[in-house]
């Protein structure tokens, strides 16, 4: 593909997985040979405060521990021109993909799933931290059960309203938004995970979502409108009654996700399934068609010799930075002119009219560019734990 990168960061690119409304998806594979997933952020309506909150989350998001429902969060570049994330490669169709290919999920499936993917954001919210755009195409279905990708976005998901526009993403996502972000305010609260869960599973039992409509701007009217109800057709008489709780309008009358676990838990009881079995059972019935890894597929000799050629460089030049030191160097500075244009005296000042100093008396020291000088003030301004 012609717009695919060769490297983001440390990571040499193998292909292209998947693109939507935030970005593009590369299957990319670190000096060492290991396959992981780097989503490539859209530039487009990015400030300073944006990609400060999202360094502040992805460096939180490095002490989500007590689950394995998670994607891994590797490393992020939120000062680079394109944003970008690495997170752990996962095998396996999207929940969507399965819905769509194979059909609903029977009942006890279900509950599995929501039993399953309650516990990976329970460990989220433990951190203090939010999903927030939570929905089919974010859920993989591996050989290990569900797994839920694209955390450490929630910085860019709730940014700002204009976000709802990009193209091929407002779809996806107002019809998984709870009423109070469709509404545009600026703070939720765990329970709008609770809402997308729960129209993540009405998906899977029923392969519809709460509202629907042919533009985003319809959808996300009915979403906020509390006198119109959520569309609960096709879903199982069993299912209902919690499907309809996490999709209350109003946050405080969802359930908690302990609750949710709890309710699934009965209703696996009900259909004489143990979680365990009914987990295995999960597995075997989304990927009974096998499951796609493209981190198999073979590789060209002109990848390989890439990822040999970027070994060699991050051995001699360390270019393996990590995430709260932005990289400036004098090279970078001389090639982005109008960043550092933005750092010159103006011409009324006193310093500009001082006399201009001889070629020779050149210092040794570099000054920093402008991109690692915005960094370090909002580093400071948000009192970022470099620590986490």
């Amino acid at each position: 593909m012609t717009g695919t990168p060769e490297r983001i960061g440390r990571y040499t690119v193998a292909k292209e997985l998947g693109s939507g409304g935030m970005g593009e998806v590369y299957l990319a594979y670190t000096p060492g040979g290991q396959p992981v997933a780097v989503k490539l952020i859209r530039s487009d309506k990015l400030d300073p405060v944006t990609r400060a909150r999202f360094e502040k989350e992805a460096l939180i998001a490095r002490t989500v521990i007590g689950t394995n429902r998670v994607a891994r969060f590797l490393e992020a570049d939120p000062f680079a021109d394109r944003p970008w994330l690495a997170m752990e490669y996962v095998a396996g169709r999207t929940l969507l993909a399965c819905v769509d290919q194979d059909g609903v999920l029977p009942l006890p499936l279900v509950a599995s799933l929501g039993a399953l993917l309650a516990e990976g954001l329970s460990a989220v919210h433990a951190a203090e931290l939010l999903h927030r755009d939570l929905k089919p195409q974010n859920v993989i279905m591996g050989t290990e059960g569900p797994i839920i990708i694209d955390f450490g976005l929630g910085a860019f998901m709730d940014a700002a309203k204009e976000s709802l526009s990009h193209s091929g993403m407002i779809i996806g996502t107002v019809r998984c938004m709870p009423p109070e972000q469709a509404s545009g305010h600026p703070k939720v609260t765990p329970a709008a995970d609770v809402y997308a869960l729960g129209a993540v599973l009405l998906y899977a039992a029923a392969r519809h979502y709460p509202y629907d409509g042919a533009v985003w701007e319809a959808v996300a009217v009915q979403v906020a409108n509390p006198d119109i109800g959520p569309d609960l057709s096709g879903v199982p008489e069993g299912l209902k009654p919690l499907i309809a709780s996490m999709l209350a309008h109003v946050p405080e009358d969802r359930p908690t996700l302990d609750d949710v676990s709890k309710a699934c838990s009965k209703l696996l009881k009900a259909a004489g399934k143990a979680p365990a079995d009914a987990r295995l059972a999960l597995i075997g019935h989304t990927t009974a068609g096998g499951t796609p890894d493209a981190a198999k597929e073979p590789l060209s000799p002109l990848f390989e010799k890439l990822l040999e050629d970027q070994a060699e460089i991050t051995d001699d030049a360390g270019l393996d930075l990590p995430l709260d030191s932005p990289p400036g160097t004098a090279e970078a500075e001389e090639t982005e002119p109008e960043e550092a244009e933005q750092d010159e005296p103006h011409p009324d000042s006193a310093e500009a009219v001082k006399p201009k100093a001889e070629p020779k008396a050149r210092p040794t020291a570099v000054k920093p560019p402008a991109s690692k000088r915005v960094a370090d003030e909002l580093r400071a301004e948000y009192a970022a734990d470099t620590a986490l």
